[in-house]
């Protein structure tokens, strides 16, 4: 099965295009932490921050380069970006991820709980986690 490609976004919600197989980082972890995770796979271009499933906020590798202390917690340099509903029209959620370094963009539901990621291939071309059935 082929990715569903960006440019089939149009009659798409974000649910339809959504990565919900994600890990996501604690607001207590470190940034020791998310310098392991990030280390722990190349395809990991953002984290995503979350305090008892809410979504906080995000970095990506970027932000914890330098000489942050490796035990500030990630609730204190997390940054809430901007998300988007499952329910958000597709070309949405695309252009949002689309306006980041990442290519990602956080998806949640009406509770702020984090429900997945919008994100795109390297690429450029496809949905991640994503699959057109065809």
């Amino acid at each position: 099965m082929s990715k569903i490609k960006i440019d089939a976004a149009d009659d798409l919600s974000v649910r339809d295009i959504l990565h919900a197989q994600l890990t996501a980082l604690e607001a207590t972890a470190t940034v020791a932490e998310a310098r392991d995770y990030f280390a722990a796979s190349t395809s990991r271009r953002m984290a995503l921050v979350c305090d008892d499933g809410r979504y906080v906020g995000s970095l990506t590798p970027a932000q914890l380069e330098g000489d942050l202390d490796p035990g500030l917690a990630l609730a204190r340099i997390a940054e809430r970006g901007a998300t988007v509903s499952p329910d958000d029209p597709a070309t949405k959620g695309r252009d949002l991820a689309l306006r980041t370094d990442a290519r990602r963009v956080a998806v949640v539901d009406a509770d702020g709980r984090l429900v997945g990621v919008v994100a795109v291939t390297g690429d450029l071309t496809s949905f991640c986690g994503t699959s057109s059935g065809g």
